[in-house]
């Protein structure tokens, strides 16, 4: 099983295209850097949102057929990725104020 969220999607990106390994995993990187993210940091939840608005366009600027089939059958599998890394886990908006509000 991959190590990071960031792993297990270029992974699946990789099965479910024609891309390379690094073609997979830069094309990921690439979305993630358009929504203002960190493939070290990612939550599953967001990695969702990033599959779902931001990589199908990606995926049809490179030539993939049915890029939001290929994003659709990737946020299904991500739904089983074990997201306890807590990556991301008390460094949300939310969270942070929290902790100043002392609630």
């Amino acid at each position: 099983m991959a190590d990071t969220i960031f792993d297990f999607v270029a992974g699946k990106l990789e099965q479910a295209t024609d891309f390379d390994k690094l073609e997979a995993r830069g094309t990921v990187r690439l979305a993630l850097k358009q929504s203002g993210l960190d493939a070290k940091s990612i939550t599953r939840d967001q990695m969702t949102v990033v599959l779902q608005k931001v990589l199908p366009g990606e995926l049809k600027t490179r030539g993939i057929d049915g890029p939001d089939a290929v994003c659709s059958g990737i946020v299904q599998a991500l739904s089983g990725f074990a997201d306890d890394s807590a990556a991301g886990a008390g460094h949300s908006p939310e969270a942070v104020f929290q902790r100043i509000g002392g609630n």
